[in-house]
Order: structure tokens, then C-alpha cells, then sequence
């Protein structure tokens, strides 16, 4: 068999094995693995007959059915997607696009008039049209025969420290690798139902919907309204009898904060595999005293190297009071860390910083030239030949296993609800706000809360107002505090330990 070198190869493998079969369903729009390659050509064909080879196609749009055809679609066409989450503020949507420039935005009916305020309303598509495109084969036979492996497949936004969101733009080469051992080695079949719970603008739903893919497994998509509602949700995972769980550790502690396991338990699922955030030992041994069979895997990695770089089984006869390690590196991924003098950390229990480098590594960041030099540099350790390696800021340490510890932040960025934020982004835009001379963020990880301190005359709620109006809701701080100046260290920055005494003095008297 040859090597894949387009991911439409897993789809065309599965409809071919299975082409009745239940390829992904939303709870109201479904598609066989034959409907849903069909459905792609058409959209394909249509994309193809406007946009060039390579180009970025926006997507406004839910996650569902229809939205995957759309991404598959682009694909087909020889171009990559970006999903453009219709929930965020107009502001950041002007933003990504300001970035992607992209030429086309595909929407549905429903986002038809947020879609013609970021772009052209002639260049805005609708999928129901481009569904009833009739496929042209030798269009779409001549994009796949130009295309390269290496050529982008998606691309996702994350907080950037200039104020600009980034895009980080991953390749089908990098997405062929990782599936094809991820698949493997947590022994995902085509028997599978795998429930996604994570929105299609994050990475997490790439295991969902190429494991699904490859496998001639069923992509089962959670409707995002059920996550506030546990009881409804348990439902949903029972009634569709979902066997995997690749979830947020934030969306399985909101079930197990709220004791949804104990009204009803999903005991078709044997795998659960958690990343995002660092798990409570509490909420992962609520879990798995409700599915004793099934197992709990825990994964680590930004989106810039392709969703995950190590991993950990968790042994049920451990103890995990300390934490639960991150573990250790996927095959074909080198993972390993490297001091603040550029030296490569062995030993246990020393610090350093979480380092990789292999096939898996993103592309870069679209149309940033500056910051993808800035985190894809040449490997230190390697002075032979030129060999980009990707360093994650994140800090580790090895333990007495070997196995790698998180620890944390090297710099201001935070993990938070799941997502990659950078402080001085959140900073930027308070002090963009007329009447806000400073601002400093502040991460408390011990009680996962974002703080926001401000000088200026602006009362909170209305601060907090103009700042929903142009961030995403997990980028606004739940706390505001007003101070009447900015204490500063010895070197003259802003002392952000100084200011969290201060508001915890404040918060105590």
C-alpha cells in the first residue's frame, strides 16, 4: 500500500468499506459515509470554481453535520479551512479575517448577515447552494493530483501577544502521522461512537473527526447547549451510546461538579482521554469509580504541534496526589527539555522547558513571519543541518519514571478553560479602551480565575461590557479590580505579585 498523502484518502477508504454506514450525526442532520463524500465532492467542486489551490476558505458556522461536509469540501477543493466561531464577538471575527484575508467566507442561512459584516455579501457563500453544485470530476481529479502532503489542511486561531490572533496553519502530513498512531495505539475501531465535545475552531475536535474518518467509525457531535445542562447531556452520550470520549478536563469536571454521574452513567464509553487543562485527582476518581472498565488517558500539547506530544495511562492502582504526569512522548515525536542556557535537562525533579520536534510540528503562523521565528527555531542541540524545533513555554520536569511533570508557564501566557491565552493580548485591549490609562492580567492557577487590575475612571461593569464586546468570552477576566496606580518592581516592570497581595489583603479586610 502506498503512503496517504491527503487525509480524503481516509474518507474514501471508509465509504468504500462502509458506505451505509452512520458517518457523523449532530441529533437532527445525519450522513452515511456515502452521503457525507458525495455531499463534499459537490461542495468541493464549487469552491474549486472560485478559489485557487492552497487558498483559505473561511467557515462561519456551528460545528455539525453540514459543517464537516463543508470542511471536507474545502479539501476537496485543494484549499484549507478555518473555522470562524459565530459566538465570538464581531470585533475578533474582523480580526481573523484581517489576518487569513480570506477571499470567500461559506455560511449557512442563519449567519448569512454576521458573515456580510466581515466580508463582501458577493462573497459570501451559502452551503445550501453549493451543495446542489454538480460535481465536476476533472476539476476536482486535477486539485488532488497537484496536491502535496505538506500542503495545509486547517488552520486554528489562538491568543496572540500582539493583539492579533494567530493562526496556526497545520498540514495533512502532520494530521496522517498523528492519527494513524493515535488510532493505534489507544486502539480506536471502526466500531467506534466518537462523542465530540469540542468546538470545531479547537484542535481537540481533530482526533474526533479524523479517528472517526480513518476508522469507518461514527462521529457522534454533542450540540454545544447541552454542556449547561449535565442531565440532558448524560442522555444524549446514553441514548447514542458513545464508546469514546476525547474531552476537555474543564467539560468532564462540569458533569462531575454537578454529580451528573450519579443520575446517569454512560456505560457504552471505554475510553476517555482528557487534555487542556491539568485534571483534579477528585474529578478523575469520580469518573473512574463510574466506569471501572474503561481507560483514562491523559494527553498533552499545544495546537502548534498537532494536537498532542505525550501521553500517560493512568494506572488505577497509582496514586496520583502529586499530579498526573503528562507522560511520555507519542512515537515519532521527540519531546524533551531544554534550560534557560539552551542545555538539555535529564535529570529528575529539574526544571525546564517542554520542547518538540518531528513531523508533527505546525507549518507556522499565517501571515506572521516575525512570531513564527520567534517560537520555530532551530534546534539548539543540533548544529549540523537545519532543524526546526517548536518551544512550547510551558515548563517540565522529569520524574523518578522518567515521565514528564507540567509545570506551568515560562512566560504570560495561561491555559485557561481549555485555551492558549496570552496575558499582554487581554492587556492590550483593556488599554485600547478610551479612558483606561494602565492595565495588568494577572492568572491565579490555583483557583483557575483571571484578574484584571486597570487604572482609569471606567466602573467595572462597563469595562467589562466593551471588553465582552471585543474578546471571546474565555479572555475576559471574571474579576475587575480599579487601583489607583500600577506598583512596580526594581527593574521598573509591573509587580504582579504586589497587586494579587494587594487585592487579597483587600478582599480579606
Amino acid at each position: 500500500m502506498s503512503r496517504m498523502r491527503n487525509i480524503l484518502e481516509y474518507l474514501e477508504e471508509s465509504t468504500e468499506r462502509f458506505p451505509e454506514k452512520t458517518a457523523v450525526t449532530d441529533g437532527i442532520c445525519a450522513y452515511n459515509y456515502r452521503e457525507l463524500s458525495m455531499r463534499s465532492r459537490r461542495i468541493g467542486s464549487a469552491v474549486a470554481a472560485r478559489c485557487k489551490q492552497e487558498q483559505p476558505v473561511a467557515v462561519l458556522a456551528e460545528k455539525g453535520a453540514d459543517t464537516l461536509a463543508v470542511f471536507l469540501g474545502i479539501v476537496q477543493a485543494g484549499c484549507f479551512y478555518v473555522l470562524m466561531n459565530p459566538e465570538l464577538p464581531l470585533a475578533r471575527l474582523e480580526q481573523v479575517q484581517q489576518v487569513l484575508q480570506s477571499e470567500y467566507i461559506v455560511t449557512d442561512r442563519e449567519h448569512r448577515e454576521l458573515a456580510a459584516q466581515i466580508l463582501d455579501e458577493d462573497r459570501v457563500l451559502l452551503v445550501e447552494d453549493l451543495a446542489d453544485t454538480e460535481v465536476n470530476d476533472i476539476l476536482l481529479t486535477g486539485r488532488r493530483e497537484k496536491s502535496i502532503d505538506t500542503a495545509p489542511l486547517y488552520a486554528n486561531f489562538t491568543s496572540g501577544s500582539t493583539g492579533q490572533p494567530k493562526g496556526v496553519v497545520v498540514s495533512h502530513r502532520s494530521v496522517l502521522d498523528f492519527i494513524d498512531i493515535f488510532t493505534e495505539l489507544f486502539g480506536i475501531t471502526s466500531e467506534d461512537r466518537i462523542g465530540n465535545q469540542a468546538p470545531f475552531d479547537f484542535d481537540v475536535s481533530v482526533k474526533d473527526i479524523y479517528s472517526s474518518l480513518k476508522m469507518g467509525a461514527t462521529l457522534v457531535i454533542v450540540p454545544k447547549q447541552l454542556f449547561s445542562q449535565p442531565a440532558p447531556l448524560l442522555d444524549y452520550l446514553c441514548d447514542n451510546e458513545v464508546t469514546v470520549m476525547i474531552w476537555a478536563v474543564s467539560a468532564l469536571c462540569l458533569i462531575s461538579i454537578f454529580h451528573g454521574l450519579d443520575y446517569r452513567t454512560p456505560e457504552s464509553v471505554r475510553k476517555v482521554l482528557f487534555s487542556g487543562e491539568v485534571m483534579p485527582p477528585k474529578h478523575l476518581k469520580a469518573w473512574m469509580e463510574h466506569l471501572p472498565e474503561a481507560d483514562f488517558i491523559n494527553l498533552y500539547g499545544p495546537t502548534e504541534i498537532t494536537c498532542n506530544c505525550t501521553y500517560h495511562r493512568i494506572d488505577r492502582n497509582r496514586d496520583y496526589s502529586e499530579g498526573v504526569p503528562v507522560g511520555c512522548a507519542f512515537p515519532n515525536e521527540h519531546v524533551f527539555l531544554l534550560d534557560d542556557n539552551n542545555q538539555e535537562v535529564t535529570k529528575p525533579g529539574i526544571a525546564g522547558e517542554i520542547c518538540v520536534r518531528g513531523t508533527a510540528l505546525a507549518l507556522g503562523y499565517y501571515r506572521m513571519p516575525e512570531q513564527t521565528a520567534e517560537h520555530f527555531v532551530q534546534n539548539p542541540l543540533n548544529h549540523c543541518y537545519p532543524e526546526l524545533i517548536y518551544r512550547t513555554g510551558d515548563l517540565g520536569r522529569y520524574n523518578e519514571q522518567g515521565e514528564i511533570l507540567f509545570g506551568g508557564r515560562k512566560d504570560y501566557q495561561v491555559k485557561y478553560m481549555g485555551h492558549r491565552i496570552e496575558l499582554e493580548e487581554i492587556e492590550r485591549a483593556m488599554e485600547n479602551i478610551e479612558g483606561i490609562s494602565r492595565a495588568c492580567c494577572i492568572f491565579d492557577e490555583k483557583k483557575s480565575k483571571l484578574y484584571g487590575f486597570y487604572m482609569g475612571e471606567m466602573e467595572k461593569k462597563e469595562l467589562h461590557h466593551l471588553m465582552s464586546s471585543n474578546l471571546p468570552p474565555f479572555m475576559v477576566p471574571g474579576a475587575l479590580r480599579k487601583v489607583e496606580q500600577m506598583p512596580l518592581t526594581k527593574n521598573g516592570k509591573t509587580d504582579r505579585r504586589a497587586l494579587m497581595e494587594k487585592h487579597a489583603k483587600g478582599a480579606r479586610s
